[in-house]
């Protein structure tokens, strides 16, 4: 075994911050929107493109960025990320109208697809020699992404108000310039290995994926039982089904199959993509009861979520660990799910002359709480269950069944939202009504992945517990 990086824990901190990035560009335009929506021109109910155009693109790209970062080495995938959100970041701050906004925010998501499988790939590079070392870094890493996620509602808060809404897109640049000086000393290289590239595995999952957050999103407008709804859909399961078709047949897939027959991982997975659907609803909703109904500017509203920040670093860092320790990771995980579920539902009861203190902060602390404590051990179990070389693989699984969660859940709770009064600008009890009715189906989703993870996750066995609980310390 090569001996350790003396700079590994530096790397850490880039490797941290990467995740802490791709996360909080899901999050940071929250606050922003309503400045968005006014300055280009988006309807109330195409708003949601401006995350999902990103989250489709981070999702359905993820395997692949996987795939590359085995094929290519981590190191070369995760600079030329940083390079891609660079380029995003630049585009989406300059746009002048709406399909150049769109398409800065899927380049942002093509260049996190490269980052984040590339950034675990790393850390289980740097610090893979030493459990308790890898436990620590992987606890860290792992706080990084909903923190980031949490703590992009704030720093877009206190762009918007006091800069404009494009430096929420420009922060990156900075960032992304020092991250691409500091990868080649920092990160460890990686030979390349032979292999193959499915690039119509990925074109048809990504498509497919967008197909279907499209026709979600739009059926409002054109009707649920429209041609236009069905055939779209239509369109979206024939794409996913040549994408599983593809996989089963190429020598080198995108994504290997039958890793879903390992223990854990396909119910990890799919606790990490109910809980995306549930998360990030309840966070982008959140974000517009503080401004178009209680009238909150952008920094307040932004200022409003900083409970939560602090809350899921407390429970990431501190809480996670030892409950995983004590009682295991599939009892956290549908703990925090159980929890998480609560928090949404009691969010439901906001009223239109509501106030923070009552409507907001208790409940959104008791859904933090659940987040920090199911996060954890339902990645620690999907990333701990793959092989060494498809490390790489693995992660991008993950991080696309979160993502995908998101982006179907975002689309599903939009349409929902619009059903019940959302798109009534101006109109306080039907705003209100929509979004009230949004935390109910996040809150329903939750609920249905605490019965799913009870009914799934299997305990590890008595030879097995110490490695999976210290893999299971980990990271949107």
């Amino acid at each position: 075994m090569s001996e350790p990086s003396p700079r590994r824990w530096t790397a850490l901190a880039l490797i941290a911050t990467a995740q802490f990035i791709v996360i909080m560009d899901t999050s940071i335009i929250g606050v922003a929107l309503p400045r968005i929506q006014e300055d280009l021109g988006f309807s109330q109910e195409n708003l949601s493109w401006v995350f999902n155009a990103y989250v489709v693109a981070f999702g359905g790209l993820l395997l692949l960025g996987g795939r590359l970062s085995d094929l290519f080495g981590a190191r070369r995938l995760f600079g030329a990320g940083w390079l891609i959100l660079l380029t995003g970041s630049l585009v989406a701050g300059v746009a002048p109208e709406v399909w150049v906004e769109l398409t800065g925010r899927a380049v942002q998501g093509v260049g996190a697809a490269l980052i984040a499988p590339s950034a675990l790939t790393l850390l289980m590079t740097l610090f893979g020699h030493d459990p308790k070392e890898l436990t620590k870094a992987l606890a860290l890493y792992g706080a990084a992404a909903p923190a980031g996620g949490t703590a992009g509602v704030f720093l877009g808060g206190v762009i918007t108000e006091y800069l404009s809404w494009p430096w929420v897109f420009y922060i990156n640049i900075p960032i992304a310039l020092v991250a691409l000086l500091a990868t080649g000393p920092l990160m460890p290289a990686a030979q390349a290995r032979r292999g193959s590239v499915d690039v119509l595995g990925a074109l048809t999952v990504t498509l497919g994926l967008g197909a279907t957050v499209y026709a979600i999103v739009r059926a409002p407008e054109t009707g649920w039982g429209s041609a236009q709804t069905w055939i779209v859909l239509a369109g979206a399961v024939a794409l996913l089904a040549a994408f599983v078709a593809i996989q089963a047949r190429r020598r080198e897939p995108l994504m290997r199959l039958s890793i879903f027959r390992t223990p854990g991982l396909a119910a990890a997975n799919l606790t990490q993509l109910l809980l995306g659907a549930a998360w990030i609803p309840m966070w982008f909703f959140l974000n517009l009861y503080l401004q178009q109904v209680l009238g909150y500017s952008a920094f307040p509203s932004g200022a409003a979520l900083l409970p939560m920040t602090v809350l899921i670093m407390i429970g990431m860092v501190v809480l996670a660990p030892r409950t995983i320790g004590r009682f295991g990771p599939k009892a956290v995980t549908v703990t925090g799910l159980a929890l998480l579920a609560a928090g949404m539902a009691w969010l439901s009861l906001v009223s239109p002359q509501g106030g923070f203190v009552v409507d907001v902060l208790p409940a959104s602390l008791v859904a933090a709480l659940g987040m920090s404590l199911a996060f954890i051990p339902s990645l620690g179990t999907a990333i701990s269950s793959a092989r060494p070389e498809e490390g790489g693989l693995a992660s991008g699984i993950v991080n696309t069944s979160y993502q995908v969660g998101s982006a179907l859940g975002l689309a599903a709770m939009t349409a929902v939202a619009a059903a019940n009064g959302s798109g009534q600008l101006g109109n306080l009890t039907a705003l209100t009504s929509g979004f009230s009715a949004a935390f109910i189906g996040a809150s329903g989703i939750a609920l249905a992945g605490a019965l799913l993870a009870a009914a799934t996750l299997r305990p590890r066995g008595p030879g097995r517990d110490e490695p999976a609980e210290e893999a299971a310390s980990v990271r949107g």
